[in-house]
């Protein structure tokens, strides 16, 4: 039974478009496609050997495919990362902020940095209470030159995030600032480690819930749309 239902499962990512091996589920009619976000968000740089990594180039044609599928209702982003490359992880968040069908993210394990901005991206955000996200300021390891334009063009990244942020949660640029420049709760760095409640305290995250809720949210949300297209 596991099998032939895994079976209907990668056929129907086929059709769809998707890549193999992508997970959409269907039930009372409607088809909802799983999307993973594991280990470093690599971009134009690859990674080592054995780390885990989310590849942004793999993940942006996944998102056309899922925004252009008449067989597809909805996404559901399940993030456990521990961040990665910004202009790549930026990429992702944009393009999930700007798809036209409901999105919904659930944080697992981690959303740390430029996961923030990824988890705060989708149409709702819920974390598990024991997942755990960290808000620092933007760093980049390697030769840096020492001239007033590389701290400007620090500056400028870090103002597209903390812009972004906000605008896709309830979280202010005061707030994003303050968690940012914390000097107290990481040893050898600033900035902040939030447990799942904090999160949404912050209003970096919608709600605290797991897997049920998130599947819920979205759910309810697709057939909002479904009535109001048919009214």
């Amino acid at each position: 039974m596991n099998e032939e239902r895994n079976a209907e499962q990668n056929t129907a990512g086929e059709e769809n478009g998707l890549p193999d091996g992508a997970v959409v589920t269907a039930k009372d009619g409607e088809r909802i496609h799983c999307l993973a976000i594991i280990g470093q968000i690599e971009g134009h740089y690859l990674l080592g050997e054995g780390q885990k990594a989310t590849k942004y180039e793999h993940i942006i044609p996944q998102l056309v495919a899922v925004e252009e599928s008449e067989d597809v209702d909805g996404m559901l982003m399940v993030l456990n990362t521990m961040g990665g490359d910004v202009e790549a992880g930026l990429a992702i968040a944009e393009m999930v902020a700007s798809m036209s069908k409901p999105t919904v993210s659930l944080v697992l394990g981690g959303g740390h940095s430029i996961g923030v901005p990824l988890a705060a991206s989708a149409w709702r955000s819920f974390i598990v209470p024991s997942a755990t996200m960290t808000v620092h300021p933007v760093r980049i390891s390697g030769t840096v030159i020492g001239v007033p334009q590389t701290y400007y063009y620090f500056d400028r990244m870090q103002e597209r995030i903390i812009r972004f942020t906000c605008a896709h949660s309830r979280a202010t640029e005061e707030g994003m600032r303050e968690l940012l420049m914390r000097t107290d709760q990481i040893a050898t760095d600033v900035g902040s480690i939030l447990d799942g409640e904090e999160a949404v305290r912050a209003g970096l995250i919608d709600e605290v819930g797991g897997l049920k809720e998130a599947l819920a949210a979205l759910r309810e949300r697709i057939r909002e749309i479904k009535n109001n297209q048919n009214s």
